[in-house]
């Protein structure tokens, strides 16, 4: 057997979609790595564990996930919104808030303030907490800045803070996240400068993989969307965009035709939007933790989803101001109880369904031959505890390429 590492005595959840039980469960079997690759997954009764010469860890019979990936997150940003959350609470409505000068433009203000160290100083803690539960892998965004300087700070500071806490980075340029105060009436002149001046530095200078937009009635048009999309693909960047949160815009519609990577969110998709992620394989990416925060009454229709066969993932879209809850587990336990994700679902969407939606599918989010050895060891009865319960940490050990941390 050509491996380095062995662990064996475990319960594999491997969430390979060809194993033909509910979790992809290979009770018994044992993950042999070689550099940071999974080399083979062999049942108990191989000849080759017994000739095995490198170093064993026996996992005592506890369970294997593959690494979490949490796919869609804000978590670099300055200041704190949590006086508005308070207003909120008593009474004020978010235009009333906005009128205060709150709202993304207060984080805004404070992101433009703040230097590139001081950015990865306050977002260390926030991924650290994500990273104690298994996140192994992170997309963050951009979307604070809004400026050619601020935005392309804020992902390299993004870079930064994935460096230091030694988990995988998907950044993402979300410039069209809302028009900025300077650009008050002018949102195609702003458009004009995220299509011809901050995607093509991003995409020079390697700061981003991929293009998100705010596709909502209280952001950016379809129409101008699809302007960011043609100059993302023009300069090989992914799409993917939120869309369907507040009202239907049909953006992900928009998105699947673009054979965008995620469209997130998804509130007020309706069934021609689902026919269109069925048919182009987009993941529909769903954040209970905003629909907890605000309050919200609508919920996407997973139902539908699901009958389609439409990939679904499960994110924390961390952020100071609708969602600010860095654990994923609490994600996962939110799509259970609000969206009737079943637990087995909910790990799927952490997984092999993230995996896809950062584009990574093809060497993350399965235990299987050939993908990346990032994998997690749990002390639980089942895997549905750890979604199940929260606030105790499961984790007992992290595999990250290959390398226990």
């Amino acid at each position: 057997m050509n491996a380095d590492a062995l662990w064996v005595n475990a319960k594999l959840a491997t969430f390979d979609p060809t194993v033909n039980a509910p979790y992809g469960l290979r009770d018994g079997w044992a993950i042999a790595t070689r550099g940071d690759t999974i080399a083979a997954i062999l049942p108990p009764d191989a000849p080759e564990l017994h000739s095995f010469q490198g170093p064993v860890t026996d996992c005592g019979g506890k369970w294997i996930t593959p690494g979490f990936i949490d796919c869609h997150t804000h978590l670099v940003w300055a200041g704190s919104r949590a006086p508005e959350w308070e207003l909120r609470l008593a009474g004020a409505t978010y235009a009333e808030i906005a009128k205060r000068g709150g709202g993304i433009l207060s984080t805004m203000r404070a992101l433009r303030a703040a230097s590139e160290d001081e950015l990865v100083a306050v977002a260390l803690p926030r991924l650290r907490a994500l990273a104690a539960e298994g996140v192994t892998c992170v997309e963050i965004k951009s979307g604070y800045g809004l400026t050619t300087a601020d935005e392309p700070k804020t992902l390299r500071a993004a870079k930064r803070v994935a460096a230091e806490v030694g988990v995988e980075v998907s950044p993402t340029l979300l410039a069209a996240h809302v028009v900025p105060p300077e650009f008050a009436g002018r949102a195609d002149d702003y458009v004009s400068l995220v299509c011809e001046e901050m995607i093509p530095a991003a995409a020079e200078e390697k700061l981003a993989e991929a293009v998100d937009v705010f596709c909502e009635s209280i952001a950016f048009s379809p129409a101008q969307c699809e302007r960011v999309f043609r100059s993302a693909k023009a300069h090989g960047l992914a799409i993917k965009g939120h869309v369907e949160q507040l009202t239907n815009l049909h953006g992900a519609e928009l998105v699947a035709r673009h054979g965008g990577w995620s469209v997130d969110h998804l509130e007020y998709l309706d069934d021609a939007g689902v026919a269109a992620l069925a048919k182009a394989g987009t993941v529909a990416v769903l954040l209970p933790g905003a629909f907890y925060f605000l309050r919200e009454k609508q919920r996407p229709p997973t139902e539908s989803l699901r009958a389609a066969g439409v990939p679904m993932a499960v994110a924390t879209d961390l952020n100071d101001g609708t969602s600010p809850f860095a654990s994923l587990r609490l994600a996962m336990n939110m799509a259970c109880v609000f969206y009737g994700l079943t637990p087995e679902e909910a790990l799927a969407g952490v997984t092999r369904n993230a995996a896809k939606a950062l584009g990574r599918g093809h060497r993350l989010g399965t235990l299987e031959v050939g993908k990346q050895a990032d994998f997690l060891l749990w002390d639980v009865m089942h895997p549905s505890q750890i979604v199940f319960q929260v606030g105790i940490n499961l984790l007992t050990g992290r595999v990250i390429r290959g390398v226990q941390k």
